[in-house]
């Protein structure tokens, strides 16, 4: 798999690895080339004492000294530079397959393990990649150099290394086939220590006002030990290899001054003979040892390239048209024809034959109960996910056939859960209209009923953001949410539970504010709150999935128990059927002037 990954992405470098392929060769000849002058001066210079051959090839071995020195740098600077290329590539392959995903792919994987996936595993593929260029790339040769050089220095000494070479690497082999099942443990037990720490920084309010700081504490300590004793499991492994390699080196270095001592004596080898023998040797020793760091790597960076490919091979169920629609009359007529919507392998579907038709300059409203599947409906139409059945027209057209850009324009959605990005209230504001002037986005902020606020920031329009919104309130957050909207300027507008986090006076004047803003436009409302839908011009009620009732407020309370069931939850009898004091209430602030200043219960984040 990691063969599989690295394969294509490594052909856009070709010339620069193959410029490092030759500088590795050039420097290990280089290194192999030392031993054998350093013999020759011993031999030939110190023993017959001639200062003149010494000086000479003393200058030789400084020439090539350096020739190694330069190649090297030259091949570790284009191994980084390479390897972090690649990596680069990888992490932007897997960004741009990841953006792709629907909400069923992100769900699969999980957020955590995605972030997983695109930092540290590609970092372990980056490394390995740069220790091939730096040390695999040159191991081989070193080895394979210094058995020939070694064979040159003297033929029946050599035999001792056809004792070390199979023994170093039995050892070594046996030891990362142990490793290689413990890395796959490990990258696990990352995703679940990131997914926890994730949890417990997102959800800080509600561990301190549940006072569950010591279980969270207990939660996080399992989960780190479980990390850190896989951990351990290989630190282990990895030190029990030094010390196998050491000992099969040292006893192989005594065998060569053992043997070669003997020769010496006979008379049938040089003293500069062993030394470059014992040289090379050490030589043959450092491939080894090289190739063992990589043997090391490999096994974490397989498992990482198979977690990173199984985020490429992954496909969207939202697959963008082979011939879209790029420009379709426009109005805004939104339907569903028998839509549903399920995962795979699950029991029954979120969604079963709905039908819904919003038109232009209507407000249509969706209300259930909690997992009636609101919010699955309200995603078919910006294709979140798309419908397992049915179909879901916007202009008549099918949204699979529709271009994106041409979806994201007339489509504009307040999730349930605002998301607002690390910047600027201005630049969230501009999230999906880039042009909009300074005017445009007071005034949607004046329609949201978050002026008030904005201007009391410090900086305004250009006052910070956190990431995720955390330094707003969550009313605030849906307002400017619905503000980001806005100032899109879509022909349908999807609101999903979009103001449960407001009072229910920021709330009225909101809405009353919104069907001036929106007179024109498709408006399809999920809402919890009854007060919310109530004035709506159409309502459908969910039960498990299956649309039960459809009609205004007073058909739906004369003839549906479902619907009553809700309202009868939240309102009294007389103020359902808009008597009442509570009733008369909300009606004046409906007719009231936005509030410009006062109180404002926003909720918490």
């Amino acid at each position: 798999m990691l063969i599989r990954l690295l394969g294509a992405r490594l052909r856009s470098y070709r010339q620069p690895i193959a410029l490092l392929v030759l500088l590795q060769f050039v420097q290990t000849c280089a290194s192999l080339y030392l031993p054998t002058l350093n013999a020759d001066i011993i031999d030939k210079g110190v023993v017959k004492g001639d200062t003149g051959y010494i000086l000479g090839h003393g200058g030789w071995m400084l020439t090539v000294s350096v020739v190694q020195l330069v190649c090297n740098v030259g091949a570790v600077f284009l191994g980084a530079r390479t390897a972090a290329a690649v990596a680069r590539d990888i992490r932007s392959d897997v960004f741009d397959r990841v953006q792709s995903f629907s909400a069923r792919e992100v769900g699969h994987f999980s957020a955590p393990s995605l972030i997983t996936r695109t930092t540290n595993d590609v970092q372990q593929v980056q490394m390995v990649v740069l220790m091939a260029f730096t040390l695999m790339v040159a191991a081989p040769i070193m080895c394979f150099g210094g058995i020939f050089m070694a064979l040159g220095q003297d033929v029946p000494l050599s035999a001792v290394l056809l004792g070390v070479v199979p023994v170093l690497g039995v050892a070594v082999m046996l030891i990362v086939r142990r490793m290689r099942p413990l890395f796959r443990t490990m990258q696990d037990r990352l995703d679940n220590v990131n997914r926890i720490l994730r949890e417990q920084i997102t959800g800080v309010r509600v561990i301190r006002a549940f006072v569950k700081d010591g279980y969270e504490q207990r939660r996080f300590h399992s989960a780190n030990t479980e990390l850190t004793r896989v951990q351990l499991g290989t630190g282990q492994l990895m030190a029990l290899m030094f010390p196998v390699v050491m000992t099969v080196v040292n006893l192989s270095s005594v065998a060569v001054v053992w043997f070669g001592a003997h020769r010496i004596d006979s008379g049938a080898m040089e003293v500069g003979a062993l030394t470059a023998f014992l040289s090379y040797l050490m030589q043959i020793v450092m491939a080894v040892m090289m190739a063992t760091f990589m043997f090391m790597m490999v096994p974490r960076a397989e498992v990482c390239a198979e977690r990173i490919q199984e985020v490429l091979s992954t496909d969207s169920t939202v697959v963008p048209p082979a011939d879209p629609v790029r420009e379709p009359r426009v109005h805004g007529h939104l339907r569903l024809r028998g839509a549903g919507f399920g995962y795979p392998g699950a029991e029954a579907p979120v969604l079963h034959d709905v039908d819904l038709e919003a038109r232009p300059g209507e407000t249509t409203a969706v209300i259930g109960s909690t997992g009636s599947g609101k919010s699955t409906l309200l995603g078919l139409v910006p294709r979140l996910f798309d419908a397992t059945e049915g179909t879901v027209l916007v202009d008549g057209h099918d949204v699979r056939d529709l271009a994106p850009e041409v979806l994201a324009r007339t489509v504009g959605l307040v999730p349930q859960r605002p998301y607002l990005f690390s910047g600027t209230v201005a630049s969230n504001l501009r999230y999906g209209r880039p042009d909009a002037t300074d005017e445009e986005l007071w005034d949607a902020l004046e329609t949201a009923q978050a002026r008030d606020f904005v201007e009391r920031m410090d900086g305004g329009l250009d006052a910070p953001i956190a990431q995720g919104g955390s330094n707003v309130s969550g009313g605030q957050r849906q307002r400017l949410a619905i503000a980001r909207v806005l100032v899109h300027r879509p022909e349908i507008y999807l609101f999903d539970d979009s103001f449960s986090a407001l009072d229910y006076a920021t709330d009225a004047a909101l809405r009353a504010a919104l069907a001036r803003r929106t007179a024109d436009a498709t408006v399809l409302i999920v809402a919890q709150r009854v007060s919310t839908i109530r004035d709506a011009d159409r309502i459908l009620v969910l039960d498990e999935g299956r649309v039960v009732g459809r009609g205004t407020h007073a058909e739906l309370m004369a003839d549906n128990e479902t619907y009553r069931e809700i309202v009868l939850s939240q309102l009294t009898e007389s103020e359902a059927a808009g008597e009442g004091p509570g009733a008369r209430q909300r009606a004046a602030s409906m007719t009231a002037p936005a509030p410009r200043t006062g109180p404002e219960a926003e909720g918490s984040a």
